[in-house]
């Protein structure tokens, strides 16, 4: 009977030792499939954060750490990679942000290439653009004596020439970053407007009488800038017209720069343009199509503009909508280089 009881005690402790090493060696098998790795974590603003982690998919890591990635935010590897390596890193950018720069970044991280990487960006794109622009045809007033007094006569009708350029624009993320001009080729010559007339005006002065143009515009009494020019006769051109306002130029209404003009003035409806340079600082304008407006049509050369060409005109307007309503069309433009 004893030898039973000891054989039975016997059977028991092999059994608890067999259990107890099972469980020890499932335990060493769960803590080896556990490892715990460091993980630096690159946010879009440069913040750098590190973490200890058990997991291995990036986006279950950043879930841990309770960090979301916005629609406009890329992530380097992407969400669905693994992580198998210590010291790894994950990187979070802007879609626009420089690819180069983050580059740099993931030079110092093991398990990050280049191709993947760069697999996170839309690539620059290069592309050839043809567009045609029409060129606005000059005005010219001739005097003729023999004509009677106060009669106009159009010699010769005015019309538009046409230009084809050639540009090589680049995009990145379909946002034109880049524009160049490869090739300018004129289709049509523009045909200058001949106007005929009489105008002739008889001035006294005490040294004597002699005879001049007349302008050929109408303006408001007491007009500044009209008595500027008075006496002076302008060089009348057909320029093709646009608006702009603050909002427009790409500066932030913080910036202290923010409505301040080539000039160093700031911008003033019914008073500020921007000309191509071919028009110097000060230059007045009179623009018969805005005569019944505050200014009487005139204005002043103040700004520039990139894409401003001598041809052009850019006037400054109040609102966004005034200048979407004003669109775009070709005036009738006295010059007076002051």
């Amino acid at each position: 009977m004893i030898k039973s009881e000891q054989a039975s005690i016997s059977v028991t402790r092999i059994a608890i030792i067999t259990i107890i090493t099972i469980f020890a060696l499932s335990f060493g098998v769960l803590a080896a499939s556990t490892e715990v790795r460091n993980v630096k974590i690159v946010l879009s603003d440069n913040c750098e954060i590190e973490v200890l982690t058990t997991k291995t998919k990036v986006e279950d890591i950043l879930e841990e750490n309770k960090i979301v990635v916005l629609p406009e935010e890329n992530v380097v590897p992407n969400l669905d990679s693994e992580i198998t390596s210590n010291h790894s890193k994950i990187i979070i950018t802007g879609k626009t942000q420089d690819a180069a720069v983050v580059a740099a970044l993931a030079e110092e991280s093991e398990g990050i290439y280049l191709d993947q990487l760069l697999g996170a960006y839309n690539t620059v794109v290069e592309k050839i653009i043809v567009e045609e622009e029409e060129i606005p045809y000059e005005t010219i007033t001739k005097d003729s004596t023999n004509s009677s007094s106060g009669t106009t006569s159009v010699i010769q009708e005015g019309k538009m020439g046409l230009k084809r350029t050639t540009y090589k624009v680049k995009y990145q993320n379909d946002i034109e970053i880049e524009r160049t001009v490869i090739k300018e080729e004129i289709i049509k010559e523009a045909v200058n407007k001949i106007i005929q007339t009489s105008n002739v005006t008889t001035r006294k002065s005490t040294k004597g009488s002699r005879t001049a143009n007349s302008t050929p515009v109408t303006t408001k009494s007491g007009n500044t800038l009209a008595s500027k020019v008075s006496g002076k006769t302008p060089v009348k051109k057909t320029l093709n017209a646009s608006a702009y306002t603050a909002s427009t130029c790409g500066k932030s209404p913080s910036s202290p720069s923010y409505g301040i003009t080539s000039s160093g003035a700031r911008a003033t409806a019914w008073y500020t343009v921007a000309a191509g340079k071919g028009y110097p600082i000060g230059t007045i304008i009179y623009i018969p199509y805005f005569s019944s407006q505050p200014n009487g049509g005139w204005f002043v050369v103040q700004d520039r503009g990139g894409a401003i060409s001598n041809n052009k005109l850019d006037i400054y307007m109040n609102t966004y909508n005034e200048c979407i309503s004003f669109g775009r069309r070709n005036l009738e433009c006295y010059i007076y280089e002051v």
